[in-house]
């Protein structure tokens, strides 16, 4: 086995053993909290590239824990205000959090970055500088959302709308997606956003490293055309263009995951639903460089067990890990996952379970044959922006059981970065124990938004509550790696089939 560094592969390995039997309430609640378990801050040097099913980071592996903060230039575009996107990159940088999704958009109303079509408040678009010079000087990256499919700030509704009152015949919102009008005032929006010039860098967005990625826009659908098809030609349309405007920044789509017509098969993997995008056929224009998914399970299958919720989740993780895999070919990022507390019998256990069960699955997914780059956590805010509470909202600094957790996953991560990083040497012996990490065989290389936008038509209520699972070979993670192994191409079974065994005893989490 080769060093890394100063670190001997069995130093890592026993960091890891240790953190997996960590009981998160043993960690500290002092600010030093954070300082003790994040990696170093990394450098903002070179752009993030991929490479078939790898992020890469000058020419190395490139993997990240990060997080959600919608709000940023909003709330930045108040100098008083300020202080909140500085606290929460901090805590993040402190937490190990390198890679942030935030919005470049405010589509009219309040504080709108575009007030209307192609009239930009210049005070707003400072703000934005502010949000991208803030995250490059705290080691942070960027992906950077354009429009928005709710309401909220806008979005294709107000696009929609100017489109009216400039004459063109608007039939809902979903024209958004083949007028002509509407295209092009979001292909100007485009243009403007990435050729700015940040006023404190003095950099174009297009130039600058600290953004990781574009995002077409925030999880598209289409309630006219729920075979993929009308968002398939616009995502095209889309990420030909912007690419010929930047062709040194990652472009993905904002999708949250959900099969189409491409596979009618996999549509049964959906929660019961289509939402007019395609998973594998959106994802496969040759321009998007990564693909997505988001998991809302207490959303989605509202009024089901938190058991049958976990079990939703991991199976729709592994499925879009597979997918990516063998037919996309490109990497797969979790960039939005969450429990709210505003669910019915929300504990912080059970969030903090929840949240445990999705750094797991990214860890193990890593690790056994790439694909994953990492997760984003919905939603961090600072202390004082109850107005932007959605149920989701995590304040590092309040919420010491949950900052563990996040801190915990930034370093598995960061060190298994590291380990993929180093130059490796044939072993021909027997795999010791010691490579057993989580109860799992460590794979060898021969192997291989204000308002939380919801679905209005599913009660985000939910009955019963589970067990927790700080047990690392918790019953619910051996189904599903037992899944993986033994189902290259896994079929979702029903809803109603009762699978019922026991769950270990959680410690607690409580904040």
């Amino acid at each position: 086995m080769s060093n890394i560094k100063s670190f001997s592969m069995l130093s890592i390995l026993m960091i890891l053993l240790k953190l997996s039997c960590l009981s998160f309430s043993q960690v500290s609640t002092e600010p030093k909290f954070f300082g003790v378990v994040s990696p170093a801050t990394p450098t903002l040097s070179g752009f993030v590239t991929t490479k078939n099913t790898q992020f890469l980071l000058n020419g190395a592996p490139f993997l990240f824990n990060g997080f959600n903060s919608y709000w940023m230039m909003h709330i930045a575009a108040n100098p008083d205000e300020r202080n909140k996107v500085s606290e929460v990159f901090h805590d993040a940088s402190a937490a190990g959090l390198t890679v942030c999704r935030t919005w470049a958009f405010t589509d009219g109303g309040d504080l709108a970055l575009q007030i209307s079509p192609g009239v930009y408040d210049e005070r707003v678009f400072q703000a934005l500088d502010f949000v991208v010079a803030e995250a490059q000087r705290h080691g942070i990256r960027l992906i950077l959302s354009l429009v928005n499919n709710y309401n909220d700030y806008g979005g294709r509704a107000q696009y929609a709308e100017w489109g009216k009152s400039a004459g063109v015949e608007i039939k809902n919102d979903d024209d958004f997606y083949t007028d002509a009008t509407l295209r092009q005032y979001y292909k100007n929006h485009v243009m403007r956003v990435l050729s700015r010039v940040n006023t404190i860098t003095k950099t174009a967005y297009k130039d600058d490293p600290t953004i990781m990625a574009w995002e077409l826009i925030n999880e598209p659908r289409c309630e006219s055309d729920d075979t993929g098809k009308t968002i398939q030609a616009w995502v095209q349309e889309m990420a030909t263009y912007v690419k010929s405007i930047d062709s040194k920044h990652l472009l993905e789509i904002g999708m949250e995951g959900f099969y189409g017509d491409s596979i009618p098969e996999k549509k049964q993997i959906n929660p019961g639903y289509q939402v007019g995008t395609d998973f594998i056929s959106n994802n496969l224009v040759r321009e998007i460089d990564f693909a997505t998914i988001h998991a809302y399970p207490d959303i989605w299958l509202a009024g089901q067990t938190e058991y049958e919720q976990l079990v939703f989740a991991q199976r729709w993780m592994a499925t879009h890990w597979i997918d990516s895999k063998t037919i996309l070919r490109k990497p797969l990022v979790f960039s939005e996952f969450g429990k709210s507390n505003k669910d019915q019998g929300y504990t912080i256990n059970g969030r903090n379970l929840f949240l445990n069960t999705v750094y797991r699955s990214i860890y193990n997914f890593a690790i056994n044959g790439g694909s994953v780059g990492g997760g984003l956590v919905w939603q961090i805010v600072a202390a004082g922006m109850e107005t932007y509470y959605d149920g989701y909202e995590i304040v590092l600094s309040q919420n010491p059981s949950t900052a563990g957790l996040i801190a915990g996953q930034s370093l598995k991560m960061a060190v298994l970065g590291r380990m993929l990083n180093a130059p490796r040497t044939p072993y021909f012996g027997r795999v010791p124990r010691s490579h057993y990490i989580f109860g799992h065989k460590k794979a060898h290389t021969h192997h291989h938004h204000h308002n939380r936008h919801l679905n209005h038509n599913h009660q985000n209520t939910r009955h019963g509550a589970v067990g927790g699972g700080s047990d690392h070979k918790s019953t619910v993670e051996a189904n599903n790696w037992a899944f993986l192994h033994h189902h290259p191409q896994p079929a979702w079974p029903s809803h109603r089939r009762q699978i019922k065994p026991s769950l270990p005893q959680e410690k607690k989490l409580e904040d």
